[in-house]
C-alpha cells in the first residue's frame, strides 16, 4: 500500500465529508493505493456516524473509536500501529491541512530518503497574539533544546516511512515532540516543507493556553526520557555520588577540626547540617537511581488504551 493517512479527531463531524473527498480526488489523481485512518478521540457529537457513513460509500476508510478522550499522542499511537501503508501521513481533521500537500511529501521520503517530513505553516491564519507568538517562543527553545531545526514541531501534516511510526511511541501528550521522539529512536534524517495554511471553516479550536505550560514540562520530561530512560542510573547515580562526595569532604574537614581543636563544637557549625544534607539526598539519589534501572528493565513499554469501536482494521 502506498499511503496510510492518519487522521485524529474530535467533534469534527461537519468537516469529515468534505475533507474525504478532497482526500479521494488527491489518491485518485495520483493513482496511489491507499487508506483512510480516522481515528475518534471520544466525539461528543455524531463524527463515529458519520466516518461509518463514509466507510460505506468507500472501503478505504477505517476507523478507531476511543471509549473517552484519551488525548491526540493515543489517538496518533494507535493509528500508527494500525497503519500499513509504505508512507504515513499525518493531517488534522479540521480542513486546515491541504491534502494537496501529500503528493509532494511522499515524494521527499520515497525519493529524498527522509524518515520523516514535517510540515512549516509559513503563512498562518490563527490568532497572532495568542497563538503565533507563542508558538515561535515554544518551537525556538524545542529546536535549541533537542537540535533539531524545525520551524513548527507542533504541525499537525507529516509525513514518516512506516517503519519510523513503528519504532516509536507516543504517549502523553508527546505529539508535539513526534520529531525528537523520532531522533532519540534512531531516525536522524528529519527534513521539512512549506505547507499551506488554510482558515478554519467549521467548528473551533481546541488550542488553550494550558498546552503551552503542559508542552514545556513535557520537553523537559522527553529530554530526560530520551538520554536516560533505559539508564537512569547514568543521572541519579552522578548526582547522588557528587552530593554524597560533597558531604563526605565536609564531613571529613569537621572531624579533622575536631581532632585538632578539643573546644571545637561540631553541632553549632552550619556545615555540620551541610554535610548531613549532602550525604542523605547523594544516598537517595543513588538509590533512585538503583531502583529506576530495576523499573526500566522490568516494565512493560507500552501503554494501552480502551478501544470502544473499530471498523476496517
Amino acid at each position: 500500500m502506498d499511503l496510510s493517512i492518519v487522521i485524529p479527531l474530535i467533534d469534527e463531524a461537519e468537516s469529515l465529508p468534505e475533507l474525504t473527498a478532497w482526500i479521494e480526488k488527491v489518491m485518485d489523481e495520483n493513482h496511489y493505493s491507499y487508506e483512510v485512518i480516522f481515528v475518534d478521540d471520544g466525539s461528543s457529537d455524531n463524527s463515529w456516524e458519520v466516518i461509518e457513513d463514509l466507510r460505506k460509500k468507500n472501503p478505504n476508510i477505517k476507523g478507531i473509536k476511543f471509549q473517552r478522550n484519551y488525548g491526540k499522542s493515543a489517538g496518533l499511537n494507535e493509528a500508527f500501529r494500525a497503519a500499513s501503508g509504505d508512507v504515513v501521513i499525518t493531517m488534522d481533521a479540521d480542513l486546515q491541512d491541504s491534502p494537496d500537500e501529500i503528493p509532494e511529501l511522499r515524494r521527499m521520503i520515497i525519493e529524498g530518503g527522509y524518515d520523516m517530513v514535517s510540515g512549516w505553516k509559513k503563512k498562518r491564519y490563527d490568532n497572532t497574539f495568542t497563538k503565533n507568538i507563542p508558538s515561535k517562543f515554544f518551537n525556538a527553545v524545542t529546536r535549541s533544546v533537542s537540535g533539531i531545526k524545525l520551524h513548527d514541531f507542533n504541525c499537525g501534516l507529516k509525513a514518516y516511512r512506516n517503519r519510523t511510526v513503528k519504532g516509536i511511541e507516543v504517549y502523553g501528550e508527546m505529539h508535539r515532540y513526534i520529531p525528537v521522539l523520532a531522533k532519540w529512536a534512531g531516525f536522524k534524517k528529519i527534513g521539512e516543507k512549506v505547507v499551506e495554511h488554510r482558515a478554519r471553516k467549521y467548528g473551533r479550536s481546541k488550542f488553550g493556553w494550558r498546552r503551552f505550560v503542559n508542552g514545556f514540562l513535557d520537553l523537559l520530561s522527553i529530554s530526560f526520557v530520551g538520554k536516560f530512560a533505559k539508564r537512569p542510573m547514568h543521572f541519579f547515580g552522578l548526582w547522588g555520588t557528587l552530593f554524597f562526595l560533597v558531604g563526605l569532604g565536609i564531613s571529613i574537614f569537621l572531624i579533622i577540626s575536631k581532632i585538632m581543636d578539643k573546644d571545637f563544637t561540631l553541632t553549632n557549625r552550619p556545615g555540620f547540617y551541610l554535610a548531613l544534607t549532602s550525604l542523605i539526598i547523594g544516598m537517595q539519589l543513588f538509590l533512585a537511581g538503583f531502583i529506576g534501572e530495576l523499573i526500566s528493565r522490568n516494565s512493560p513499554s507500552r501503554n494501552i488504551y480502551l478501544v470502544e469501536k473499530k471498523t476496517g482494521l
